[in-house]
């Protein structure tokens, strides 16, 4: 399992991390208030319409009696009445029209009135409604018009437009539109039996201009809205041949025979948008619409962001360096996620004139209802509501009212944008107390372990003491206590370290008792079995002796190395002399030397340095496999001197290559020569390393045949 070294301040760092669970509770409270203000837009938006609708409620005459009242609507056959954004100039070219063509409808042969009829004529037509006119267009395709004779007193001898229609008293009236040429034209009132053509009255009301064209030819007209009640039908008669002109056949919206053939005309009421303007409500687009879904009445738009919501805002921010910087840097980052409402979309209902869906139908059944949509480019989303209008207890239209989230998405935008800005800061300045307080805490525990380390060296023992600190928390418990110890531990090490002293100092004299009377005793004469005795006790006061100066010695070393004065001196010659010197010592071992070339100038004691020869040359003799080489070798590297001593025989135990260096430690077993041991000679070696700025180390050989120890000591560089 691998573990990271993490200190205190990254755990913390880390722990702090858990503050970024509050952007996402705080986004999720804002989108929770988000809903719940949807509900209460759709709760106003639903109160809107049923106020409106109320204004609306029992008052007939609004709502147009013929085609407000039917149980469904034909399309073509019953017109709509669009609204037009100006008045048309009537010169039979359909400029003006161009904007409204796609709502225009097209009459064919599947509209043709008169059976068996082989006529070709086919139109597309549209009317359209302006101020107190209703305005209408006729875009013929007819291979061969056939124009009215000039000396004709009949208008139905020749291509010509039928207009039947029910005015608002109920009468029927039947017009008809001729010409003889291309330009002005007036209609001609027929009498009301259709088999009657004559008398031709001049209607100068119904005003237009007929216009000839490479596939046929143009009607716009022009119609006052008093003339018409709630029904109307159009009929375009053919005429091929100019002469016998017998009627080929009609096409149009309807039979103008009779007023129960006539289709209806929806006009949008002046009334009813005069009323939903008079409400003064500016956040939302108003519809009112009969019970067949066609538009009696719009007012408003819905990319106008003037709401409710939006003023409950308010559009002005402070002003200032932070909220410059703020503005400048976080609201990017927040907009990553947030999403801004759109300054333009599609509008996909903008100019339509039937409205459908769930809250419509929902209304029309009586109740009010509401839905939400998208616009077609997926920019916006659309709240729509619809209340039911009703008269005498029935159903016959519906307010429908529609409005954007713009101005409740910039509220939940406001909101946490806010929000944002108080948790950023909050995290912020929490992560760095946070931080601060683990710095302050790991800095007091890593200077507590600074003065622990430097309180006892690497060979345990106490050099110096931990400053109690004052602070009443528990890591000023622990330093105390720390303190209070390190306390203990130098008496008591002090006092270990003056015991050998002691100690020897103390039983020399007894020693020396001892060993006079030992030499008086053999000086006298004792039997055999006596002698021994004598002789036994004065080979233990032997060893007593020399271990009271093996302990000496490196008493005396410690003292001695504080004391000396360092010199420079050629570290070569020294170790060329002393191995010259085992060589006379120990004729029968092997001692290899190796220099590689070089100066060795080293600042210290050359007496020491050959002490430091002796003890491990001693250590290697007595270790070392009968028959086998002791290999010492010199060489220099980075401006250092390194001192190598390489024996074959028993290797270090895995946990003694440390501990051999020091002080009454020894890897030899008992009982393995006469001699005492008490682990001091690799403890000077230590030491005289130590004094000349070196280290000493020991290793087991790569083959597991030996044990090199390896002494380092810089070389002196000065001239």
């Amino acid at each position: 399992m691998i573990r990271l070294p993490l200190g205190l301040r990254a755990k913390v760092v880390i722990l702090s991390l858990f503050l970024l669970c509050l952007p996402w509770l705080g986004y999720q409270y804002v989108w929770e208030m988000e809903k719940y203000l949807r509900h209460g837009q759709e709760r106003t938006l639903e109160g809107t319409t049923q106020a409106l609708a109320t204004a609306l409620h029992e008052r007939p005459r609004l709502f147009d009696s013929q085609a407000s009242f039917l149980s469904q609507v034909e399309k073509r056959k019953d017109l709509y009445a669009h609204p037009l954004s100006g008045p048309i100039q009537l010169d039979g070219k359909l400029d003006d029209w161009e904007p409204y063509r796609s709502k225009a409808m097209h009459y064919g042969a599947d509209m043709q009135l008169m059976r068996g009829s082989q006529s070709s004529l086919s139109f597309n037509h549209m009317i359209g409604r302006y101020g107190n006119y209703l305005y209408a267009f006729f875009e013929v395709t007819d291979p061969a018009p056939v124009y009215r004779g000039r000396n004709s007193l009949r208008v139905d001898r020749n291509d010509h437009l039928a207009i039947a229609t029910l005015d608002g008293s109920n009468f029927f009236h039947r017009y008809v539109v001729a010409t003889q040429k291309d330009g002005w034209v007036n209609a001609f009132e027929l009498p009301a039996d259709p088999q009657l053509s004559l008398p031709a009255l001049p209607e100068v009301r119904i005003q237009g201009q007929w216009h000839t064209t490479a596939q046929g030819y143009n009607i716009e007209l022009r119609i006052p809205l008093e003339m018409l009640g709630g029904k109307i039908s159009f009929a375009l008669h053919d005429v091929n041949s100019p002469k016998t002109r017998e009627l080929v056949g009609i096409t149009g919206t309807s039979r103008t025979d009779s007023p129960d053939n006539l289709g209806t005309v929806l006009v949008p009421s002046p009334e009813i948008e005069a009323i939903i303007k008079g409400m003064g409500h500016n956040s939302a687009r108003i519809w009112v619409v009969d019970r067949h879904g066609r538009v009696l009445a719009r007012s408003g738009d819905i990319k106008n962001s003037d709401s409710i919501w939006t003023k409950a805002i308010g559009n002005e921010r402070p002003e200032g360096a932070f909220e410059h910087w703020v503005q400048e840097y976080l609201y990017p980052l927040y907009y990553r996620v947030l999403t801004k409402p759109p300054e333009d979309f599609i509008d996909g209902l903008q100019d339509s004139t039937e409205l459908e869906g769930s809250h419509i139908q929902r209304a029309l059944s009586g109740k009010p209802g509401s839905t939400w949509r998208l616009t077609p480019d997926n920019k916006a989303v659309v709240l729509a509501a619809a209340s039911p209008i009703w008269i005498d207890d029935k159903v016959m239209g519906a307010v429908v009212a529609e409005e954007t989230t713009h101005g409740i998405r910039t509220l939940r935008n406001r909101a946490l944008e806010k929000l944002f800005n108080v948790i950023l800061t909050i995290m912020s300045m929490g992560t760095l107390a946070l931080f601060f307080f683990a710095s302050n805490i790991s800095s007091r525990i890593r200077n507590l372990r600074d003065q622990a380390e430097s309180a006892i060296d690497a060979q345990g023992r106490v050099k110096a003491s931990i400053s109690p600190s004052q602070s009443l928390d528990e890591i000023g418990d622990l330093s105390r206590s720390l303190a209070g110890m390190v306390q203990r531990l130098s008496q008591y090490t002090h006092y270990l370290e003056n015991m050998s002293s002691r100690l020897g100092h103390e039983l020399r004299t007894p020693v020396a008792v001892v060993r006079s009377s030992l030499e008086h005793l053999s000086m006298l004469s004792l039997g055999d079995d006596r002698q021994k005795y004598v002789d036994r006790a004065q080979e233990g006061v032997s060893r007593l002796s020399l271990i009271l100066a093996n302990m000496s010695e490196a008493t005396r070393l410690e003292e001695s190395l504080s004391q000396s004065d360092k010199v420079r001196f050629d570290a070569k010659a020294v170790i060329k002399g002393c191995v010259q010197g085992y060589q006379i010592t120990y004729p029968g071992v092997a001692l290899a030397l190796t220099i590689e070339e070089g100066d060795y100038p080293v600042r210290g004691v050359p007496e020491y340095l050959a002490q430091l020869m002796d003890k491990l040359i001693s250590n290697a003799l007595e270790f070392m496999t009968p028959g086998t080489p002791i290999n010492i070798s010199v060489s220099h590297s980075h401006k250092r001197l390194k001192l190598c001593v390489v024996n074959q025989g028993p290797l270090l135990p895995e946990d003694m290559a440390e501990r051999i260096f020091d002080s009454m430690v020894t890897v030899r077993p008992p009982g393995q020569d006469n001699k005492p041991h008490l682990g001091l000679g690799l403890y000077i070696a230590r030491l005289i390393a130590g004094f000349h700025g070196g280290d000493i180390k020991a290793e087991n050989l790569t083959g597991n045949d030996g044990v090199r120890i390896s002494v380092s000591m810089p070389l002196d560089s000065a001239l």
